[in-house]
């Protein structure tokens, strides 16, 4: 019979296992060795997680920090933060109105002439385009200035927000880290959609909204694999929200806001056509103040840092008489909310605030347009809530329900971001129980104004830049790729003769090295050819020169074929990406 085995005794003879924490050299050496491997692997899903929640963590802080930073330049200036600006501001005399913007402007246009080479500022649109065209990558050093400008223009009494520069600072976060990492361009923009997102959701305490503005803004789609990451940088920004202000929310409303019955429902389809019509007036005057700008300097000559100077000092004028336009217009947007206006104020503050957005950003101050788009909002949904209520007081609820709705439909249709837009308003507020009054009038605005503007205030600004995005990738890819890569040398085996390339590229039938793929493909079209020489341009010759000009020498051949192919190609990966 088999004995019982007997449990075996520990070994005392075994070495000890001694537990030491790694120093500061051994810590920097493994996190060389780690970012070594990132680079030449690529990072794996987990480490990628850390990489969105690391930047959540940064995008928020750079938020905050912004958020900070303008209230302590208004504490400075007006002796007030935005918060209670505008009373603070009606009490001051006229001269310190008008000095404060003016010097801010000087300031940003000493900022943008030196560091930017358009005196431009970057904001929400750039980063849309560096999602779709550079790889998830936005200019940093511009990036930089940029913020710079936009905190001084919101310090110092500028008509704007705060989220385009916030978003374009988190971009600039993305951007450091995917070129440390050498991340591919689907790695890039996925990082960039994580930190804008983190940015959103701790500028306006609104994680929700922050990842859906990341998908229907910035990478404008909604692949299901970017959004774990998303959401985590989001969550990330929306907690150093909390840490620094507590879970309140960005409007605390007084009244309760609620729907007398279904029936006052077409009312709030009528609001959102009306708001529409109010989101294509402060679209089309920035746009005319910002050619009107360009047209005057261009003609007169003066210097581009004069710019913001004199919009800033436009803004003062307008804000002696209306002080409401000074900063973001946060206590302005409370007060619509609670009723606080008259409607002949209301239909006033509105006209005013449109002139004030359209002189700072046509003035190329700095700063965003979503913050505006809300406080004009919020007064055409009150003004709107005025004359229903007085009209149907038995069917109305209030007049605070349709502010909010006049806020989410605004803002809609000034962003393209029905989505996001619409729960921006139910987390910046807290109140979801108006979500059927808000999700008619953000329907209702964003489907007329697609007829009035065609496309978002963002891909406006890129169109007229020559940026094509929101044509699709069919259009904007072949004028991104370059035809360089798709070359058949002359020396090739599947290359036409070297003769017949000289004698394309004498009639004239050839491309130039460099050219966009897009020019090659209406090139073909336009002739037919299945193939085109490649030349290299000739270097300018001598007014004296003698003989016959040199033949053009010829690098390749491109054909059509090749250059359909790469454009086929190009197309599957970003559907890929899509729809991964």
């Amino acid at each position: 019979m088999a004995q019982p085995a007997t449990p075996r005794k520990p070994r005392n003879d075994a070495p000890a296992r001694h537990w030491t924490v790694a120093g500061p050299k051994q810590l920097r050496r493994q996190a060389r060795r780690a970012l070594r491997i990132i680079r030449a692997e690529g990072p794996s899903q987990v480490q990628f997680w850390l990489l969105a929640l690391l930047i959540g963590i940064g995008a928020g802080l750079a938020a905050l920090f912004f958020r900070l930073g303008i209230n302590a330049l208004q504490r400075a200036a007006y002796g007030i933060d935005d918060q209670r600006l505008t009373s603070a501001a009606g009490m001051l005399p006229w001269w310190w109105l008008i000095a404060v913007p003016t010097l801010g402007g000087l300031a940003v246009g000493l900022i943008l002439n030196r560091f930017t080479p358009d005196g431009r500022v970057r904001t929400v649109a750039d980063v849309i385009e560096g999602a779709a065209l550079e790889g998830g990558r936005v200019e940093m050093r511009e990036g930089l200035a940029s913020a710079a400008a936009s905190l001084i223009t919101l310090g110092t009494g500028g008509s704007s927000g705060r989220e385009g520069p916030v978003v374009h600072m988190a971009g600039v976060i993305s951007t450091w880290i995917s070129d440390r990492i050498n991340a591919s361009p689907m790695a890039g923009r996925e990082l960039l959609g994580c930190a804008v997102a983190g940015a959103v959701a701790a500028s306006f305490n609104a994680p929700i909204a922050g990842a859906l503005f990341a998908h229907e803004v910035i990478l404008r789609h909604f692949a299901t694999h970017a959004f774990a990451p998303i959401a985590i940088a989001a969550v990330a920004g929306a907690v150093i929200n909390r840490q620094a202000f507590g879970g309140a929310t960005e409007f605390a409303l007084t009244d309760d806001p609620g729907l007398g019955f279904y029936a006052e429902l077409p009312a709030f389809a009528v609001l959102g056509l009306i708001s529409a019509l109010v989101a294509a007036v402060l679209v089309w005057a920035i746009l005319r103040a910002d050619g009107a700008g360009t047209a005057i300097f261009a003609r007169t000559g003066w210097p581009r840092w004069m710019r913001p100077m004199l919009a800033g000092t436009l803004l003062g004028i307008l804000a002696i008489p209306f002080p409401h336009i000074i900063g973001v217009g946060y206590q302005t947007t409370f007060a619509a909310l609670n009723g606080a206006f008259t409607l002949n104020e209301v239909l006033i503050f509105a006209a005013v605030k449109v002139v004030a957005v359209a002189v700072t950003l046509g003035g190329r101050m700095g700063g965003g347009v979503f913050s505006p788009a809300l406080v004009l909002g919020a007064l055409t949904g009150l003004a709107f809530g005025m004359v229903a209520t007085w009209l149907l007081p038995h069917l109305s609820g209030g007049t605070t329900v349709y502010a909010l709705a006049g806020m989410g439909a605004v803002g809609a249709a000034v962003l393209g971001a029905p989505i996001s837009t619409a729960l921006i308003v139910f987390e910046m507020t807290g109140d979801y129980q108006t979500g059927l009054a808000v999700m008619v009038a953000v329907a209702m605005s964003s489907a007329l104004a697609s007829r009035l503007l065609h496309r978002s205030f963002f891909l406006t600004q890129l169109q007229l830049r020559g940026v094509r995005i929101a044509e699709g990738p069919q259009v904007w890819l072949p004028q991104q790729m370059r035809i360089n890569s798709l070359l058949r040398l002359p020396d090739a085996e599947n290359a036409p003769s070297p003769d017949l390339a000289r004698n394309l590229a004498l009639s004239g039938r050839a491309l130039v090295d460099g050219a966009p793929l897009g020019l090659a493909l209406s090139e073909f079209e336009r002739t037919g050819a299945a193939f085109l020489p490649v030349i290299r341009p000739a270097v300018p010759r001598a007014a004296d020169a003698i003989g016959p000009p040199p033949p053009p020498e010829i690098l390749g051949t491109l054909y059509h074929v090749d250059a359909l192919r790469a454009l086929n190609q190009a197309l599957a990966a970003t559907a890929a990406e899509e729809h991964a």
